[in-house]
């Protein structure tokens, strides 16, 4: 599995990215300080790192320069800075790419793929969901029921895809929010209640008595192989 550092003081961000590069198959380490992610880098490399640059402790920049010593991983910085010199000085300290804060969650993901593809590193795939005559195959963004072509919006799949990530074990609102449509993200309840709505009428047999995609009054969904 591809290992990511994710690097940030920001606590909610960590948990979001968290769960998205989980739900796409990544094994994610995350740290919020600059000596953390230093040992993290010398005890077991990650494959890319998600830098903030704004550290309690160490500035990003320092840890570019540390890295680019001895490693050639990718690192994406992520940061508050959007000033034109900002991004030039983390591109010339040696940063692979750089994501401005607010961001979406969907272009950092790309981003990562991209750097990923460029440092020769395989991405990990989710494997299929099957349950019943019902088949959910992330890596094509294909579902079928019955042999039968469902279609799936973007947002359906990254909500399928977030929950079947967690192996049948429950994901919080906030988790799935933020998976979904990214930091800020967390009370939008309705959201989350909208899209199940319309996943189940995709693919439930009787979608007013789901078997796949549970609702946890309260607290929050999972997806499981049915008989709940």
């Amino acid at each position: 599995m591809t290992k990511i550092l994710v690097v940030d003081d920001d606590a909610t961000l960590l948990r979001t990215l968290r769960i998205n590069l989980r739900a796409r198959g990544y094994e994610s380490v995350c740290v919020g300080c600059g000596m953390d992610a230093l040992d993290e880098l010398e005890e077991d490399p990650p494959q890319l790192v998600i830098l903030d640059l704004g550290l309690p402790d160490i500035d990003g920049t320092e840890i570019l320069h540390r890295v680019r010593q001895t490693s050639h991983v990718p690192i994406i910085v992520l940061s508050a800075r959007d000033q034109p010199e900002d991004i030039v000085e983390a591109l010339d300290d040696g940063a692979n790419d750089f994501v401005t804060k607010p961001f979406g969650v969907e272009e950092l993901m790309a981003r990562v793929r991209a750097s990923l593809r460029s440092s020769g590193v395989a991405t990990s795939a989710i494997p299929p969901f099957v349950a019943g005559d019902v088949v959910l195959d992330f890596a094509e963004s294909r579902a079928t029921k019955a042999g039968r072509e469902l279609h799936l919006t973007p947002t359906e799949w990254r909500m399928l895809s977030t929950l079947a990530k967690a192996n049948g074990v429950l994901v919080r609102h906030d988790d799935l929010l933020g998976s979904i449509w990214g930091p800020g993200y967390g009370r939008e309840l309705n959201y989350l209640r909208v899209y199940a709505h319309q996943i189940r009428r995709k693919i439930e047999d009787d979608h007013t008595r789901p078997t796949y995609l549970i609702t946890e009054p309260g607290v929050g969904y999972r997806l499981v192989r049915g008989g709940a």
